[in-house]
């Protein structure tokens, strides 16, 4: 799908919040356009965790090729950098065998960290401030970063995730080389693909009993032994960061009888609700995002193969 004359290489994403249907229209389009899948959920990331992150099951990875999927242990750190590199380089190699690549998730900060570099403009660039940074990180962790970033640029601060490691180093970097602040540079974000951008939603109402209902069916699979052991298999605590996604960070106070399995439930379907609410803020502000209903498939067919012909 790489286009003539040195144009953009075209690639659709789909993002949305969790439980909305976004699997199920990638298998569609990827079937429809000669596609393959690149998922973008950073919990599916990780093996073993099946039921609680909800990734696609084998029936549906058969349907169409599926990529980052299962390519991390339970224990192993990920972050939004390694995702960008990999993901670019999975791209490339779809875009050469000719077929189209399809970003689907709902984690916005990998999907956004893919989309658009990270330079501002002309500012300059120092390796050892940023190796001073990254040691930090690495060290003390992405909230020691976004605490140091909110004492000279809160405003910058407020914008990012502790988990953007390379956002925060870049606007500290841009501080403390021109001294001024990253949010008082007027920039443009700019994407090297040209991409199509399908924000699935739906009815709110309808949105939060979905994530019920598909929390209740998450328990009925067995979602409680499958945390059991993966914490017994792996030695984890609620600290690992396969561990901090909804669905399983909930489990420890559980284990710990912070919680009767009642409260376990109700807890995760409403830390679900509230995450889904953020996921819609987060895409609704990416450039370019076109907002359609869950339920408007032919739409979202039709408009996929007029932006793939223009």
């Amino acid at each position: 799908m790489q286009n003539e004359n040195n144009e953009k290489p075209k690639i659709i994403c789909i993002g949305g919040p969790t439980g909305v249907g976004k699997t199920a229209l990638a298998i569609k389009l990827a079937n429809l356009f000669d596609g393959e899948i690149i998922s973008c959920d950073s919990i599916a990331i990780y093996k073993h965790l099946d039921i609680g992150s909800a990734k696609p099951d084998k029936t549906e990875q058969s349907q169409a090729k599926h990529y980052m999927i299962d390519i991390k242990e339970p224990n192993e750190q990920f972050d939004m950098a390694e995702y960008r590199q990999m993901s670019k380089e999975i791209i490339q190699d779809i875009l050469s065998r000719g077929k189209l690549p399809i970003i689907v998730g709902g984690t916005g900060l990998y999907m956004k960290g893919l989309l658009f570099p990270l330079e501002l403009g002309n500012s300059q660039k120092n390796d050892e401030i940023r190796n001073k940074y990254k040691k930090i990180a690495d060290e003390q962790g992405g909230e020691k970063l976004l605490e140091l970033l909110s004492k000279v640029d809160p405003e910058s601060a407020s914008k990012l995730h502790p988990k953007d490691t390379l956002r925060i180093i870049r606007a500290l970097e841009i501080y403390e080389l021109t001294g001024q602040k990253k949010s008082s540079i007027k920039t443009e974000l700019v994407s090297e693909y040209d991409y199509m951008l399908i924000f699935l939603n739906d009815d709110r109402k309808e949105l939060y009993a979905r994530i019920d209902s598909r929390v209740d069916k998450m328990m009925a699979l067995g979602l409680e032994d499958e945390v059991q052991n993966l914490i017994k298999d792996y030695n984890l605590t609620a600290q690992n960061q396969s561990m901090q996604g909804i669905g399983y960070k909930e489990f420890f106070d559980y284990f710990d009888n912070k919680l009767s399995k009642e409260e376990l439930v109700e807890t995760i379907k409403q830390n679900s609700r509230h995450y889904a609410k953020r996921q819609i803020t987060w895409f609704k502000a990416m450039p370019e995002c076109k907002e359609y209903n869950c339920h408007n498939v032919e739409k979202i067919i039709n408009d996929t193969k007029v932006f793939l012909k223009k």
